[in-house]
């Protein structure tokens, strides 16, 4: 009797080992592996979601020619211009107004009588910075139309950050 059990126990220890050896494969553990890396990157902890940053809030100024002259987008400034009285931040289209780009005369600068002419020549924008504002005298209806055209597309594309009054005038 001491045989058959000693027969048994041997029997049983075998199996076990035999059981063990034939899971214990390369093949198996490359799948345990790839289970267990697919199953981490399932229910790892994801990092938080970043918001992004609002752009630092504009005060409505009041600009005279002389003060809005240094925002023409030069030295990490924004680039403001200003349109039959209103100041509009244009800083998202500085490849447009900024330095270097097609309108870079008008930054800083009342562009009312260059946009109504479709001229960038210097001698569209107004040349004594401390004397009384550009009227837009001698300017047709099709000017004034051209312009109120520009006005409309500033307003629906970018802020009114000011206005521009004459030095002296508050």
């Amino acid at each position: 009797m001491d045989y058959v059990q000693d027969r048994v126990v041997r029997e049983a220890a075998k199996e076990t080992a035999e059981l063990y050896a034939g899971l214990v494969t390369p093949l198996n553990l490359i799948l345990v592996a790839i289970t267990l890396y697919t199953t981490y990157l399932l229910y790892k902890p994801s990092p938080p979601a970043t918001l992004p940053r609002e752009p630092p809030a504009v005060v409505f100024r009041t600009f005279t020619p002389r003060t809005l002259l240094p925002y023409n987008g030069m030295n990490n400034m924004p680039v403001y211009m200003a349109v039959r009285g209103r100041i509009f931040d244009v800083t998202s289209g500085r490849n447009f107004y900024g330095p270097g780009g097609p309108y870079e005369n008008f930054a800083g600068r009342d562009a009312s009588r260059g946009l109504a002419c479709h001229s960038f020549d210097e001698d569209m924008l107004t040349k004594d910075l401390d004397g009384p504002l550009d009227t837009l005298e001698g300017l047709g209806d099709e000017e004034m139309e051209s312009l109120q055209g520009w006005e409309e597309r500033f307003l629906s594309k970018y802020l009114v950050v000011g206005k521009l009054v004459a030095q002296g005038e508050k």
